[in-house]
């Protein structure tokens, strides 16, 4: 991941203290790093590693004006006139922090993220293969679940109809047929009766991936921490307190926007009223952003900002089998309506009957054709049609 995109920048105000001043510009956030840039002249005031970062606190200057300290080892760095709100920049410098912290503990992580090297992007790589293979893994053990639930319904049923069908026999045979009265003496067997309910499922679901986020609904100013839970059903958006704020079912989301590899928005479209869109920012989507594709293949949209966060979609193998069933299609479809030939020479009877021979083919032959090319496409180039 390139450690220099910009994650989120504001307007505001740096108390340079070798002027004693204050000077107006802008404080970005990258991955790794916070940085203030004067307006004026476009130097560089402030750039220090979030690791190095002791403190961040709420503190007023002056005893007036509400400001934003960090300490940055044993610098204490002033921020004020923060938009949209102190506690919008505050909320989103201090999950980054918490979450370099964590990642970081130990590990020496302030060299390693300034001196990248090919080995640990290699095992970047590898980590988020098996990550994505760890999340498929468990949608595919919820969705064997779920086959293993129809298949209790549909024996349910089946036993439900062998009874039924065993007492219609007894009511169809005469009164006078001496087998039927076995009927009546031999006990039904009966099947327990299962009580797995529709909450049940639910609470039967598996959680795929739970990450914190910091939430951001309808304006900027109205920004709180939370956490993103991804389920193989849908997504979960919940306060610090687990208590939920919305929940987006599969078929409820319209579209989800990769605006960063660290920032998302999921909207639900509405007719005749506003619609339900929230914005998401966590050190950590990366790792939800590999479920949310699997899942919203066709719903998800990475935008400029994240488009180098985007790999190859398309399998060579998977093109080179649909150019095979285009060439097949298209031949079959020439079989059973031949084009006319290109030209204008004239033929002699004898070969327009010839021709007309080679076309009298009819359309039950040209669909075993078209199945029996289906069946190679499905089985693999082992398997020869006859």
């Amino acid at each position: 991941m390139n450690e220099d995109i910009r994650i989120h920048s504001w307007p505001c105000s740096y108390y340079f203290d070798t002027n004693k001043q204050w000077v107006s510009g802008r404080l970005s956030l990258t991955p790794v790093a916070i940085k203030f840039t004067a307006d004026k002249t476009g130097e560089v005031l402030v750039n220090f590693h979030l690791s190095s970062i002791s403190e961040i606190k709420k503190e007023s200057s002056n005893l007036i004006f509400s400001s934003l300290t960090i300490l940055e080892k044993n610098t204490k760095h002033w921020f004020s006139s923060l938009q949209p709100s102190r506690n919008a920049v505050f909320n989103i410098l201090e999950h980054f922090w918490r979450e370099q912290l964590l990642s970081s503990e130990g590990t020496g992580a302030e060299a390693a993220a300034l001196q990248s090297t090919k080995g640990k992007e290699l095992t970047g790589l590898l980590t988020g293969s098996q990550k994505r293979l760890e999340d498929t893994a468990k949608v595919l053990h919820y969705q064997g679940e779920q086959f293993d639930n129809i298949m209790r319904g549909l024996n349910k049923i089946e036993g439900d109809m062998d009874v039924a069908d065993r007492l219609l026999t007894e009511l169809e045979s005469p009164s006078w047929w001496p087998f039927s009265s076995k009927l009546w003496k031999a006990p039904l067997e009966t099947k327990p009766k299962e009580t797995a309910t529709v909450s049940d499922l639910k609470n039967q679901e598996g959680i795929i991936i739970r990450i914190p986020v910091i939430i951001t609904h309808r304006t900027d100013s109205n920004v709180k921490p939370g956490k993103l839970t991804l389920f193989a059903s849908g997504l979960e958006i919940s306060d610090c307190n687990s208590q939920v704020i919305h929940r987006f079912e599969s078929k409820d989301v319209d579209d989800i926007k990769v605006h960063t590899p660290y920032e998302i928005s999921v909207r639900q479209r509405f007719i005749g009223k506003p619609d339900t869109s929230y914005r998401l920012l966590s050190a950590r989507m990366p790792e939800a952003i590999s479920v949310l594709e699997m899942q919203f293949s066709k719903k998800i949209q990475f935008l400029e900002d994240a488009l180098g966060f985007v790999g190859p979609r398309k399998s060579p193998q998977v093109d080179f089998g649909t150019s095979i069933w285009q060439a097949a299609t298209g031949l079959l479809g020439g079989v059973v309506q031949p084009s006319s030939p290109v030209g204008g020479r004239e033929g002699t009877d004898s070969d327009q009957v010839q021709l007309q021979k080679h076309e009298k083919i009819s359309q039950e032959e040209a669909k075993e054709l078209k199945q029996s090319w289906k069946r190679w496409m499905v089985c693999g180039c082992d398997w020869v049609p006859e």
